[in-house]
C-alpha cells in the first residue's frame, strides 16, 4: 500500500478516500451532488460507485466553473496519479502564472469535495469516468487540444521504426521498444534538448507545428509527404495515427506551449460591468410604475376573458392566431403577450375550463388575487416568475421532433430557468444601487460559472438565452427599472415571503381613488387607479376609450343597456354617477340613461321557439319589414306577437343589432335580468416547476443520510470475531437456527451489537449491524445501526449471526 508524504496510508480507491472523510465532508459531497441521494446509498462503496457513474459525473462536470473545469481537463491529460507540482505546471506553465497558482488549490479542493478527484497531493487521481469524458481520442479530441502521449501514439509501432526515430533524433539505439519509448519521452520532456532539436528544424516544419500545437493535434498527410512533414515524422515530432493522419505527441505540444495545458487559463471570473448609473430613487419609481402597468395588463387581459377566452388546441396550448389576437388586445408584441400568458398560467390565475368546448378562462384564484392590495398582487406574480420553469421565450420555436412550440402548450419547461433567473438578479444585486449592467458582461460571467451548461438543440446556448429573457422579463414585471435592480426586488431575493418587498413597493404605487370626473361629451376621466367596486361597475356602464396616466371611459347606448341587463335600474345608475363624480352629472349623460331605460324591456322575447310580443303592433310591422330581420325567421302570430325560428338569445342579439332594446321574459311573463356573471374554471392547482434534477437536501435530510451511510458501511465492512479478517463483500453470515437464537439472546442480555444477514419478504438480502433489545415470540426487536432506528425482525428470516470484533464495536 502506498505511503503519502506525511507517513499515513494513501487511499487505494475512491471508497477508501470517502471513508477517511468526516461527516461534514460527506455532507458537503451530498449537498453538491444531490443526485447521489436518490435513493440513499447503502454504504460508502455504493456511494463511490454511484459517484463514478457516467450520468452523475456529467451532471457534476456541468456544474463546475471554467477554471475548475480546466483543472479537471488538465488532470485528464496528466499522468495517473499526478503529483500536485505536475498539475501546477500544466495550469500555470513554465512561467508560473501567479493568478493560476493562487486559484489552483481552491479548484483542487472543489474537485475533491465533489468526489471528481481524490488522493493526496502527491497522488492526485481524477475519477476514471471523468478522465474518459475529458481525455483525448481521435473521435473525441481533448478540450485542451492535446493529443496522445508518445507511449500511446507508438503502441504497435515496429521496433525497427522506433530505432530509426531515435537515430534521426540523435539518440543512441536501445535493445527494446520500451526503453526506446522512454528515451524519446525523456527527450521531448527535456526543455533544453528539445529546444536544441527544434533549432535544427526548417522554418516550414515549425509552421506545421504551430498549426497543430493548440489543437486539434491531428493532420492529414499524403503517401508522399512534403519535406517539412517528413523531417518532423522522421524525428517522432509527428507520429502516425492512421494510414493518412499524423498526430502531434502530447509531450511535444506541451514543450511548444511552455508547459501549459490550455492556451489561456481563466482563474478569475469576468467582472460584471455597469453600463449606466441612475439615482436609486429614479430606478425604484420607474420599476414601481412598470409594476403597476403589469398589474393593469393582467387585469385587462383576464377581464376580456371573463366570458371565456380562446380555445385549447388538441395537442394543448393556444393557436398562433389566438396569440396574435391577444397581442393586439394588449397592444404588445407576441413574445410579450406569451410572457404574460405563461406567467398567469404559472401563477394559477389562468387555466383551461375542461368543458367539451375547452377554452381558457380565469380561475377562482384570480378573484381572490384581485382582492389583495396591489403590492401583494405584484409580489405573488414576481415570486411565481422567479420559481417558474415555464419558458415563454421558446414559443414559436421547435421541439426535438420539429413541432412548433405553442404558448401554454407542452414542452416549454426548462429546469435551468429558475437558477439562471436567480443568478442574473444576484449579479445585478451585487452592483451599486441604481447601476444597470452591461448585458454582455452578465453573459460572460454566466458562461464562466457554468461553461458546460445550456448547450441546447442545434448547439445554441440555452443558458445565454435564458439570461437575455430574464433581463427583458424583469423590466416588464417591474423587477428592474431602467435596467437596474429596484430596491423592492432586492428585498424579494432576500425574503422568500415577500413581506419586505411588499412594504417597500406599496408606498411607490398610486393610491386607488373612489371618484371620476364626468364630462359633457359623455366621457368620464379616472384620475388614477379606481377602487375595486367602482372599477367593476364603471367597466359595465362604460367602455374604456384610452389609457395612460388617467383612464378615459365613454358612455354609449350599448354600454348603458349592458348595465341595465346586468340588473341595475335607471335610479341605481343616477345614484351611482352622482355619488362617484367630483363634477355634476352632465345633462346629456342623464338623458342617455333615461332614454335607454325607457326603451329597455319595451320588447319582450321568450321561448316558444322564441317569440316577440309588443303592445305596439306598428312597431312589430316595422320589424317584419326590416331586411335585417330575415335571418331571424320572424312571422306574425297575432297583432302583438311574432314567432321566430331562432333561440331566445339569438333573437335578443338580432333585435339589438337593429337598434332596438328588447328584454327577455320568463314563461310567466316576468322580465328576466341577465346578469354578467364571469365565467370561471373549476378550482385549479397552479403547475409546479419541473426541477432540474433532484432538489438540494436540507440539513435534516443530509444528517439522516450521512448516519444511514455510515451505519451501512459499518455493516458492510465489519469484522467477524471468529474470522479476525475482513469478510468477502456480499457474503451473508450462516449459522444454525439454534445458534442464531442463542447469539441474539446473549447480545440482548449484554447490550452488545451483532452482525446479521437478513432476507426480507421480497427476497432481498442485506447485512445489518443490530443491538438486540428483546427476543420473544420468534421475533427480535433491536436498534438497527444501518437504518438508525428500532426495528423488529422475524428470526426465521435471519440467515446467520456473528459477534463483532472488539475494535468494530
Amino acid at each position: 500500500m502506498a505511503e503519502v508524504q506525511d507517513g499515513t496510508t494513501a487511499p487505494r480507491t475512491l471508497a477508501e478516500a470517502l471513508r477517511n472523510r468526516g461527516d461534514e465532508g460527506l455532507a458537503a459531497l451530498l449537498r453538491a451532488r444531490p443526485d447521489l441521494l436518490a435513493p440513499v446509498p447503502g454504504d460508502l462503496t455504493q456511494l463511490a460507485t454511484r459517484a463514478g457513474t457516467r450520468a452523475s459525473v456529467v451532471r457534476a462536470l456541468e456544474r463546475l466553473d471554467r477554471f475548475t473545469l480546466q483543472t479537471a481537463e488538465a488532470l485528464a491529460v496528466a499522468p495517473d496519479p499526478a503529483p500536485y507540482r505536475v498539475l501546477l505546471g500544466l495550469m500555470a506553465g513554465d512561467a508560473g502564472d501567479p493568478d493560476a497558482v493562487a486559484a489552483l488549490p481552491r479548484a483542487v479542493d472543489v474537485l475533491r469535495e465533489q468526489a471528481l478527484a481524490w488522493g493526496p497531493d502527491d497522488r492526485l487521481r481524477l475519477v476514471r469516468t471523468a478522465r474518459e469524458l475529458l481525455a483525448p481520442s481521435p473521435q473525441h479530441p481533448s478540450p485542451t487540444g492535446l493529443g496522445p502521449t508518445v507511449a500511446e501514439a507508438t503502441a504497435g509501432m515496429s521496433p525497427g521504426r522506433l530505432q530509426e526515430i531515435l537515430q534521426a533524433a540523435g539518440l543512441p539505439s536501445t535493445h527494446d521498444p520500451v526503453s526506446a519509448v522512454a528515451a524519446l519521452t525523456a527527450l521531448f520532456t527535456d526543455r533544453d534538448r528539445m529546444a536544441a532539436l527544434l533549432d535544427e528544424a526548417p522554418a516550414e516544419a515549425l509552421a506545421v507545428l504551430d498549426r497543430l500545437v493548440w489543437g486539434p493535434p491531428y493532420g492529414e498527410v499524403t503517401a508522399n509527404p512534403t519535406p517539412p512533414v517528413r523531417w518532423l515524422r522522421d524525428r517522432g515530432l509527428l507520429l502516425p495515427a492512421t494510414m493518412r493522419t499524423v498526430v502531434l505527441p502530447r509531450e511535444v505540444a506541451l514543450h511548444l506551449r511552455a508547459g501549459r495545458a490550455h492556451r489561456r487559463t481563466e482563474p478569475m471570473p469576468p467582472v460584471v460591468m455597469a453600463a449606466r448609473e441612475h439615482r436609486p430613487q429614479v430606478v425604484d419609481s420607474t420599476a414601481a410604475g412598470q409594476a403597476y402597468t403589469a398589474l393593469a395588463t393582467v387585469e385587462d387581459l383576464l377581464k376580456k376573458w371573463d366570458q371565456g377566452g380562446p380555445g385549447v388546441l388538441r395537442a394543448g396550448g393556444m393557436s398562433v392566431r389566438d396569440l396574435k389576437r391577444t397581442a393586439a388586445l394588449l397592444d404588445v408584441t407576441e413574445p410579450v403577450a406569451a410572457f404574460w400568458l405563461e406567467l398567469l398560467y404559472c401563477a394559477g390565475l389562468l387555466a383551461s375550463d375542461g368543458e367539451a368546448d375547452e377554452r381558457y378562462a380565469p380561475t377562482p384564484a384570480y378573484d381572490d388575487w384581485l382582492d389583495l392590495p396591489a403590492a401583494r398582487r405584484w409580489a405573488h406574480l414576481a415570486r411565481t416568475w422567479l420559481a417558474a420553469t415555464r419558458t415563454p421565450g421558446l414559443v414559436g420555436g421547435q421541439d426535438s421532433k420539429g413541432r412548433t412550440l405553442s404558448v401554454l402548450g407542452p414542452d416549454l419547461d426548462r429546469g435551468a430557468a429558475p437558477e439562471v433567473r436567480r443568478r442574473v438578479l444576484d449579479l445585478l444585486a451585487a452592483l451599486p444601487p441604481g447601476a444597470a449592467p452591461d448585458p454582455e458582461t452578465v453573459l460572460a460571467r454566466l458562461a464562466w460559472e457554468r461553461p458546460l451548461r445550456g448547450a441546447g438543440t442545434g448547439g445554441s446556448d440555452l443558458r445565454a438565452r435564458l439570461a437575455r429573457w430574464t433581463l427583458m422579463e424583469a423590466e416588464l414585471l417591474g423587477v428592474t427599472g431602467r435596467g437596474a435592480l429596484a430596491e423592492h426586488a432586492r428585498a424579494l431575493l432576500d425574503d422568500a415571503t415577500g413581506e419586505t418587498a411588499v412594504a417597500l413597493l406599496a408606498p411607490l404605487l398610486p393610491e386607488p381613488v373612489d371618484h371620476v370626473l364626468l364630462q359633457a361629451d359623455l366621457t368620464a376621466v379616472a384620475p388614477g387607479p379606481l377602487r375595486r367596486p367602482l372599477a367593476d361597475t364603471l367597466s359595465v356602464l362604460a367602455d374604456v376609450e384610452s389609457k395612460g396616466g388617467a383612464t378615459v371611459y365613454r358612455f354609449t347606448p350599448a354600454s348603458v343597456r349592458r348595465a341595465l341587463d346586468a340588473g341595475h335600474t335607471a335610479t341605481d345608475l343616477h345614484a351611482f354617477l352622482a355619488a362617484h363624480s367630483r363634477t355634476p352629472v352632465p345633462q346629456p349623460l342623464a338623458y342617455l340613461v333615461d332614454d335607454v331605460a325607457r326603451k329597455h324591456g319595451h320588447l319582450r322575447v321568450g321561448a316558444a321557439s322564441s317569440y316577440v310580443r309588443c303592445d305596439d303592433d306598428a312597431l312589430l310591422g316595422e320589424i317584419l319589414a326590416d331586411k335585417r330581420s330575415a335571418p331571424l325567421g320572424l312571422r306574425r302570430l297575432a297583432p302583438t306577437v311574432l314567432a321566430s325560428e331562432a333561440d331566445p338569445a339569438t333573437l335578443l342579439e338580432g333585435l339589438r343589432t337593429m337598434g332596438l332594446a328588447p328584454a327577455a321574459e320568463s314563461a310567466g311573463g316576468d322580465v328576466l335580468v341577465t346578469r354578467a356573471d364571469a365565467h370561471r374554471t373549476p378550482p385549479r392547482t397552479a403547475p409546479g416547476p419541473v426541477p432540474d434534477g433532484p432538489p438540494a437536501p436540507d440539513a435534516t435530510h443530509l444528517g439522516a443520510a450521512v448516519r444511514a451511510i455510515r451505519a451501512g458501511d459499518l455493516a458492510a465492512t465489519v469484522v467477524r470475531k471468529e474470522e479476525a479478517a475482513p469478510r468477502t463483500p456480499g457474503e451473508l453470515p450462516r449459522t444454525s437456527p439454534a445458534e442464531t437464537l442463542a447469539t441474539v439472546q446473549a447480545a440482548a442480555l449484554t447490550n452488545s451489537a451483532v452482525w446479521i444477514g437478513y432476507v426480507n419478504a421480497d427476497g432481498a438480502a442485506s447485512q445489518r449491524v443490530i443491538a438486540p433489545v428483546r427476543v420473544e415470540g420468534g421475533f427480535v426487536t433491536a436498534y438497527d445501526h444501518t437504518a438508525d432506528e428500532v426495528r423488529t425482525y422475524p428470526l426465521h428470516r435471519i440467515t446467520g449471526v456473528a459477534e463483532l470484533a472488539d475494535e468494530a464495536t
